[in-house]
């Protein structure tokens, strides 16, 4: 079975973001990295299936050549190949991103084979766009499956299932196919020591893409407005367990 993940490299989860002064980019000089945790599932059910059925994973990303990184990163945790469709850090839209993948994916394939399947994760991250697997699906006409939380594989069919209040949407499609997978799909495994030496050694295959805009035009990014929080100095000591009282009382926490 032939697998392939497609991931993004996006901001480590919790940073503090910083905009470059033009409000186009965002600041990277003091950011980490890391794919999405969505993406983190996705891979993991990469190489579950092919652990299960045998055959070959594939990591793909889009983006600068630091992102190199974040292939690594799941060559370590046992995926077999990686390819970077390398950019120069811009931002490429849902609609340029999808382009490039499918062109990649179609030369991929015309070199080595059909892939059984393709993982994304849900959304990014960052941009949270929730639509690149699913154009990739529609533009190689394959069946897709998206927001999922469970997974099988039997007999070059798949079975995907959908989270819904109160149970699961179930969904049976024939392969090749592409899913978009939620985090809580598994538990992505921490990379060993010998898969980090294996990783950093690993070949990367480096392609260049061509830039087809498509989307809307990006005019300026904008940070939210931070929440502020406010703090009361009750007293210090002994005297301010009175008013430390009062208020667990006004809680409801304590009885009068």
């Amino acid at each position: 079975m032939r697998t392939l993940v497609c991931v993004k490299r996006v901001p480590a989860t919790g940073a503090k973001i910083l905009l470059t002064p033009d409000e186009q980019d965002i600041e990277t000089r003091f950011l980490g990295f890391t794919i999405s945790p969505h993406e983190e599932c996705a891979v993991e059910e990469a190489i579950r299936l092919v652990e299960e059925h045998g055959g070959r994973s594939t990591v793909l990303t889009l983006g600068p050549p630091e992102a190199a990184e974040q292939l690594r990163d799941a060559l370590a945790m046992g995926v077999d190949e990686a390819i970077l469709l390398e950019t120069d850090g811009s931002d490429w839209d849902p609609v340029a991103t999808a382009r490039a993948l499918v062109a990649a994916i179609q030369a991929e394939e015309a070199a080595n084979g059909p892939f059984d399947l393709i993982l994304f994760g849900n959304e990014s991250a960052d941009s949270g766009g929730y639509q690149v697997g699913i154009r990739v699906a529609h533009a190689l006409d394959r069946p897709c499956v998206a927001g999922i939380k469970g997974l099988t594989v039997q007999e070059g069919q798949l079975e995907a299932r959908r989270e819904i209040p109160g149970g699961w949407e179930v969904y049976q499609v024939p392969l090749p196919g592409v899913v978009t997978v939620k985090e809580g799909l598994n538990l992505p495994r921490y990379p060993s020591l010998r898969g980090r030496l294996r990783a950093k050694k690993a070949p990367i295959q480096r392609l260049q893409p061509e830039l087809q805009p498509g989307g809307p035009a990006k005019v300026r990014l904008k940070v939210p407005e931070e929440q502020g929080v406010e703090t009361q100095i009750l007293g210090h000591g002994p005297e301010a367990a009175p008013q430390v009282v009062a208020i667990l009382k006004q809680l409801g926490l304590v009885q009068p």
